[in-house]
């Protein structure tokens, strides 16, 4: 029997009419093979077109980058604190520390697995009569493509007078109440990485509000350079923009993200059929409340901790070798083969069947707050997340997915099932 080819989470995918291959060859052909050019200019006018709302988009580096621009721009400092969703990928946090400020990191709520609005509005005020002054941004984040609660996020923002930085890297295109995720709060970030919803290879982009707030962070990602025939330098800039290759594959992407976003959606809809009735099994979707719009950039799913899968009692009696995510290779080896925090041995022993099988399958986010290099920050947990990391997984959903694949994953999956 021939191998089975892997079945990847999220392929990046091209263009058929190879759309994303012209706009490089115009790159290389004008000699634009440098940082900035018309590909650039050209992916940020799509990129405003699609999430409406007459915002400003400014393509960056990398989705980090964006945070970390977002943040800078809200003022945050040395001794600041910001309010960050505690169950999601480190790039959330991170550009906090890089500000010398302090995450805050706030728990879910069952139903998104997103910021827990009451959580937010418990945790600003106790800061309040801790530090003496409110956070200074608030970053809510759209965990697998989930749209988060904005609407309340948003009222509690306004009331405390605190900026919101919608880190919507995983949620291109999702909606909320029809309107694009990323264009709520004062910024909204997204993540072109080579697993998203659309690829540029590597890159990012930050909505702003409006012309002014555009023009400044445009300063910060080119260098932050004052207008004489000699660089000077008043503030400290990055160099955080996006190469005219990169932005060239984006435009290409753009001609069929709208394509991607309806096939997560499908592939959602057909594990929650083939799911169904497969008793201790759960598929996450999205609040049947009708303003909600995911797109599904991966499918999860958890297991009810009574479930028994085959291999149960060799999970995490070996240390692992690799790392999770792209850049396997660049890691530690781990001194020991479990952590005080860890998806339970049915959920390992799942992953490790479904490896055999070809299929990647991967743990939810291990939150924030139980992250190691962030135990002295303040946590604000109703246990939600952590509940979520021991059971949850992720599935393939990505655009090279076929029904075929979903069906074999489900096999999959009940075959594992004792």
């Amino acid at each position: 029997m021939a191998e089975r080819k892997r079945i990847y989470l999220c392929l990046a995918h091209m263009s058929e009419d190879g759309i994303e291959q012209k706009y490089i060859k115009e790159a290389f052909d004008t000699n634009w093979v440098v940082p900035l050019g018309p590909n650039v200019n050209g992916f940020e006018k799509d990129l405003e077109e699609f999430c409406g709302q007459n915002k400003r988009v400014v393509a960056l580096s990398a989705g980090t980058a964006a945070v970390h621009l977002a943040l800078l721009a809200c003022g945050v400092g040395p001794g600041d604190e910001v309010c960050v969703q505690s169950f999601t990928f480190c790039a959330s946090s991170h550009p906090i520390t890089y500000l010398g400020a302090t995450p805050v990191f706030i728990d879910s709520e069952r139903e998104t697995w997103n910021m827990d609005p009451e959580l937010l509005e418990k945790a600003i005020i106790d800061r309040k009569e801790k530090t003496g002054k409110y956070p200074k941004a608030i970053v809510p984040v759209a965990l697998y493509g989930m749209p988060y609660k904005i609407d309340r996020i948003m009222e509690i923002a306004n009331k405390y007078g605190i900026p919101v930085v919608e880190d919507a890297a995983e949620g291109f295109g999702s909606k909320f109440n029809g309107q694009v995720l990323g264009t709520f709060g004062k910024y909204g970030v997204l993540s072109f990485n080579g697993n998203k919803m659309i690829t540029t290879s590597g890159g990012g982009a930050l909505i702003t509000e409006n012309e002014d707030e555009w023009r400044e962070i445009m300063m910060y990602a080119t260098q932050y350079r004052e207008s004489y025939p000699y660089y000077q330098h008043e503030k400290i800039g990055y160099n955080y923009r996006m190469s005219n290759i990169c932005a060239g594959i984006g435009r290409g992407q753009m001609t069929v993200v709208n394509d991607h976003i309806a096939h997560h959606k499908h592939v959602q809809a057909l594990y929650e059929e083939l799911l169904k009735d497969v008793k201790g099994v759960t598929v996450h979707s999205q609040p049947a409340t009708g303003g909600y719009e995911s797109n599904y950039w991966l499918c999860t799913i958890t297991l009810d901790p009574s479930l028994k899968i085959k291999g149960q009692e060799n999970a995490y009696k070996t240390i692992v070798t690799g790392a999770v995510g792209g850049a396997a290779g660049v890691i530690h080896a781990a001194s020991s083969a479990t952590t005080d925090c860890q998806p339970n041995e049915n959920v390992e022993a799942l992953r490790v069947f479904m490896d055999q099988a070809q299929i990647e399958a991967r743990p939810v986010w291990k939150p924030m707050h139980k992250q190691p290099v962030y135990k002295n920050a303040p946590a604000y947990v109703n246990g939600v997340s952590e509940d979520i990391f021991k059971i949850g997984m992720c599935l393939p959903a990505g655009p090279y997915v076929s029904d075929e694949d979903v069906k074999y994953i489900v096999d999959c999956i009940k075959e594992a099932i004792v």
